[in-house]
């Protein structure tokens, strides 16, 4: 009776374990995971999607410099590397912005030439191919969630938002304002995170309208990343507002968090910096935060004054916990971080852009768990 129970413990605390976030689950780091050797210098990634431990998708560009506007740059991992992968349209020059999908025979990648033309391609489970974007929009990213795909971009100047239906693009009413990022839930259940002139702005569809919050109302705040993890629980993360103040001059962190009722502002272990990504936890729950060009301010009379702040905070519902990325030789801190969970795990990817030698950048790939 008393080894059945035991078992019976070990397996709840096991399941308990399986849902709870890195940070409570137990101690780990962050690890460099390097990019194909094809891929050259001055590359930077923009964007990831992972379907599973050994499938997952990374885009950015590659090859650019002073003369040479570069190639858009495609990567799969494979469950042991990432290789490198041919992008329809041979010989454009340009980026992929980013990638979507809601299986692994539906991706959607986002890319721009140097022309100023917009890319749209889909992934089919075997072959990526090009594929035609609506008239007279250019989008600039692509979010799924839910069963469902949109598009963020722009026609004629002015925002635009599009669902895919299975066979066309419809149209969606856009909220006012900048839409940054969205969470999609279901059709009728979508965030969206982003700004008007009052400040910081999130958005909610309910299938018929958008209504909005101003979840920080000092000037030129913004919100890029939202995360919903229930009606009563909903996270957003960008920039806070400022106003005045040298060139180069930091900007704080910004994360809210709404309970049902209002929004919050979250208090960050950083003083500097951008939240750009958001990450859940096999549950739902909020389970990583990245701060993109952290920095905290060190101890009084420090030259300079301002000290490397954490990369990551991992959320344990309570707490956040800090994490820095792993030293790269040759390469100085990730100037962009965008979180990629891995569906069903633990583990999650972050790629972006570092700070190369001789004020270059370079392709930054990092993985925890």
């Amino acid at each position: 009776m008393t080894r059945r129970f035991v078992v019976a413990a070990l397996a709840v605390a096991l399941t308990v374990l399986a849902h709870l976030g890195p940070a409570a689950a137990g101690t780990g780091s962050w690890q460099h995971v390097p990019v194909p050797d094809r891929v050259r210098p001055q590359a930077a990634l923009n964007d990831a999607v992972a379907f599973g431990p050994d499938l997952a998708w990374a885009v950015g560009t590659d090859a650019v410099g002073r003369e040479a506007p570069g190639f858009p740059l495609l990567l799969r991992w494979d469950g042991t590397a990432w290789q490198r992968q041919g992008v329809p349209g041979v010989g454009r020059q340009g980026e992929l912005l980013s990638v979507a999908g809601t299986s692994p025979a539906s991706v959607w990648a986002v890319g721009r030439d140097t022309a100023g033309g917009s890319r749209l391609l889909r992934f089919d489970g075997r072959d990526w191919r090009e594929s035609r974007a609506p008239r007279g929009v250019v989008p600039t990213r692509a979010v799924a969630g839910g069963g469902e795909t949109w598009l963020i971009g722009s026609r004629e100047g002015a925002q635009a938002l599009l669902r895919w239906d299975g066979r066309s693009w419809q149209d969606v009413p856009v909220p006012p304002g900048s839409v940054y990022g969205l969470h999609i839930l279901s059709g009728d259940d979508v965030w969206a995170a982003g700004a008007t002139g009052s400040g910081a702005a999130v958005s909610h569809w309910d299938g018929r309208e958008w209504r909005q919050t101003i979840v920080d109302g000092f000037p030129r705040a913004a919100v890029g990343s939202v995360l919903a993890v229930s009606p009563t629980e909903v996270w957003a993360g960008g920039t806070a507002g400022f106003v005045g103040g040298p060139a180069g001059r930091p900007i704080p962190p910004l994360l809210v968090r709404f309970d049902g009722q209002t929004w919050s502002r979250v208090s960050l272990p950083t003083d500097f910096g951008s939240v750009t990504s958001l990450a859940p936890a096999v549950s739902g729950a909020l389970a990583w935060v990245a701060v993109s060009r952290s920095q905290k301010w060190g101890p009084p009379g420090s030259t300079p004054p301002l000290v490397s702040g954490p990369d990551f905070l991992a959320w344990n519902g309570q707490s956040f916990t800090a994490y820095d990325e792993p030293a790269v030789a040759g390469e100085g801190d990730s100037q962009v971080l965008h979180l990629a969970p891995v569906p069903g795990t633990g583990t999650v990817w972050s790629v972006g852009r570092a700070t190369g030698p001789e004020n270059t950048f370079a392709p930054r790939v990092q993985r925890f768990g």
